[in-house]
């Protein structure tokens, strides 16, 4: 299915600035559907005077009148004149006589969406960059409650506010939608002086865990507010901006081990405040999660940290043994060790500085590169070592292994292919949705007689990238001069893990 975006522009008739708008309104249609108990579809016009669906939302709060999809379908006949209507006029268009869908009786309005030019400014677009329709099941009709009929009228305002431009809010942050308080979860009305008009139950209870225990309507919500915080030094400062209703943000309230979410939208007629919507969500259980989330990544950073002091200390034990020692071939498996355990330092000092387990293997590999410099000197030899192609982020299941296959590699161009002499060390990755392949080719003697080694650091490499990552690796000399050995390795794990 194609995204918003690529659903309006294609119609060859709204700006991008047209299709921010509709991205802040289709964040919030889940409310509108639920306030209004209704289904709500969004139509743009499109280059034949007709109009197609780009998003719908179904009411949580009532039985859905499609099951199906709207999106990318044009609009049907017998709504179109209705929609037609409200884009000419720039009107709220309600039908005059219900209108049957699969043999249900629905009440349809039709909603133009008019966009503000500026945050802070009272123009707005000379025509609607879409129309709303409001489709309500008729045949359940029942004496509403008096929450249904408050739902009912916010949803009415909210509509109002979008045919003056009014809604969305382009001065609202955008904040994280993880938690955000849906009509269900309780909703308050207030009046322009901030004093509740209308509490939800949930909106109710969820005040009550937090210790109070009255009533919420004729109250100032923000002195309910005040009175729960007595005592806090921390208070976010939006607080009172959500809590009187004057502005559009999100704050979370905490008070005896419970913590709600608040959203206020403040209402609006002709640009003048005449009320605000609270909504209200119990989110407690969720901060919890996320506070244990972000200890756990905490621990983990703070594990591979440790890690990486720790390889450091035995890289810096072995170069002082090596040091010590009096036997050019223990010096030089010693060193050989401490490189090996360098490489393994660097990706833990990697996953020690993010969220993830996931790592950029360029910036990993960049500087296990520098231990060339190193290898070279000690066999007096001038390398030039490159890099060329991207890895791309690995998993540290991926990253740790073949950073160390890579540095044996690189090692053995070095000492071997290029002992005593100066040339060129290239790495060239390339990677694919399903394969990585990587070269690594010098321009010293090259194999003898075409034979690979079989040392240790050859028997470590074939373990690393045949045993662990699952994958084929090959020696042969380049014709004229030098090695090049390539690396493939699939990459299933990972295309597995994005799937899921």
């Amino acid at each position: 299915m194609s995204t918003l975006s690529e659903l309006v522009l294609a119609q060859g008739r709204s700006s991008q600035a047209d299709v921010d708008w509709l991205h802040m309104l289709v964040g919030d249609l889940q409310l509108l559907a639920d306030l209004a108990s209704a289904d709500i579809v969004l139509w743009v016009p499109s280059g034949d005077d007709g109009f197609v669906a780009v998003a719908n939302s179904r009411p949580s709060s009532a039985a859905t009148l499609f099951y199906r999809d709207f999106v990318g379908q044009a609009i049907k006949p017998q709504w179109k004149d209705l929609v037609s209507e409200a884009f000419r006029t720039a009107k709220i268009v309600d039908s005059s006589s219900p209108d049957w869908y699969e043999e249900m009786p629905t009440r349809m309005r039709a909603v133009p969406v008019m966009r503000r030019l500026s945050p802070t400014g009272t123009k707005i677009a000379p025509e609607p960059v879409a129309v709303i329709t409001r489709h309500t099941n008729l045949s359940a009709t029942r004496t509403p409650s008096r929450q249904e009929l408050t739902f009912n009228d916010c949803a009415g305002e909210l509509f109002q506010m979008i045919a003056s431009g009014d809604f969305p809010d382009l001065g609202a942050p955008t904040g994280p939608r993880r938690g955000a308080p849906r009509a269900s979860d309780g909703l308050i009305r207030l009046d322009v002086d901030g004093i509740v008009t209308f509490a939800s139950p949930n909106a109710l209870s969820a005040f009550n865990r937090m210790g109070f225990d009255d009533e919420l309507e004729g109250e100032s919500l923000a002195e309910v507010t005040t009175e729960l915080l007595t005592g806090r030094i921390v208070v976010d400062e939006s607080l009172p901006l959500v809590v009187t209703g004057r502005a559009p943000w999100r704050t979370d309230v905490e008070s005896r081990g419970v913590t709600v979410s608040l959203r206020a939208i403040p209402i609006r007629h002709r640009g003048e405040r005449i009320g605000a919507i609270v909504l209200s969500r119990d989110v407690t259980e969720l901060r919890h999660q996320e506070q244990e989330l972000i200890t756990k990544d905490a621990t983990i950073r703070e594990i591979h940290h440790r890690v990486k002091n720790n390889l450091q200390t035995v890289a810096s034990l072995l170069r002082i043994q090596a040091r010590r020692t009096h036997s050019d071939e223990a010096r030089e498996a010693l060193s050989q060790a401490m490189r090996r355990v360098g490489a393994i330092a660097v990706v833990h000092d990697t996953l020690s500085e993010g969220l993830s387990q996931n790592v950029d293997f360029d910036e990993v590999f960049d500087r296990a590169l520098l231990l060339v410099a190193e290898v070279a000197a000690a066999h007096n030899t001038t390398a030039h070592p490159k890099k060329s192609g991207e890895f791309g982020v690995l998993p540290s299941a991926y990253a740790t292994p073949l950073a160390l296959a890579l540095t044996e590699l690189v090692t053995n161009a070095v000492e071997h292919g290029l002992a005593g002499q100066e040339g060129d060390v290239e790495v060239i990755a390339e990677r694919s949705q399903t394969l990585l392949t990587v070269r690594v080719r010098d321009t010293g003697s090259g194999l003898p007689e075409g034979k690979v080694g079989e040392g240790l650091g050859t028997q470590i490499v074939r373990t690393l990238i045949q045993g662990e990552l699952s994958g084929t690796i090959d020696w042969h000399t380049i014709l004229g001069s030098g090695t090049e050995v390539t690396i493939e390795i699939p990459l299933r794990w990972i295309s597995s893990a994005a799937a899921e």
